[in-house]
């Protein structure tokens, strides 16, 4: 992109409470206009608003919709968007207390807050996890728990 950036996190209109419908014209409007991979934000404590898993399967079609930053706190879901979804859907956590165990579910990283305070100890953690080293990355998430949680 001409202006440097290499992708964009967008989130879903809030105040309006859209419909599934209205959430993939949001998003695959967005997409249609940029040439640039689009990570959806999922984060229905700011928004009011939690976005379905059919929209997810929907809008993994459009070749530059590359994943979801889940934000919801419902591990259950990450569960269902791996069933139900592309393998190349990525989730990337959205909430830095359940790295690991969205992580543990197949979710390939983290688009990170905390990772501003602590970043060798988030970078530590994910790479543990990715890895398989459970034990690690969970003490690691334990370490920096009462931060990751304020």
């Amino acid at each position: 992109c001409e202006a440097g950036v290499d992708g964009v996190l967008v989130v879903t209109p809030y105040y309006n409470k859209a419909t599934p419908e209205g959430l993939v014209t949001h998003y695959s409007t967005i997409a249609a206009a940029v040439h640039i991979p689009v990570i959806l934000y999922n984060v229905p404590s700011r928004t009011g608003l939690d976005i379905p898993v059919n929209v997810y399967q929907c809008l993994s079609q459009i070749p530059n919709i590359a994943g979801v930053k889940e934000a919801s706190t419902d591990i259950g879901k990450v569960l269902r968007i791996r069933a139900d979804c592309p393998e190349d859907f990525v989730v990337w956590s959205g909430n830095d207390h359940l790295t690991v165990p969205i992580l543990s579910l197949g979710g390939k990283g983290v688009i990170s807050v905390i990772a501003n305070l602590f970043p060798e100890q988030m970078n530590l953690l994910t790479y543990a996890a990715l890895d398989g080293d459970f034990a690690t990355a969970a003490a690691l998430q334990c370490s920096m728990l009462p931060t990751a949680v304020a």
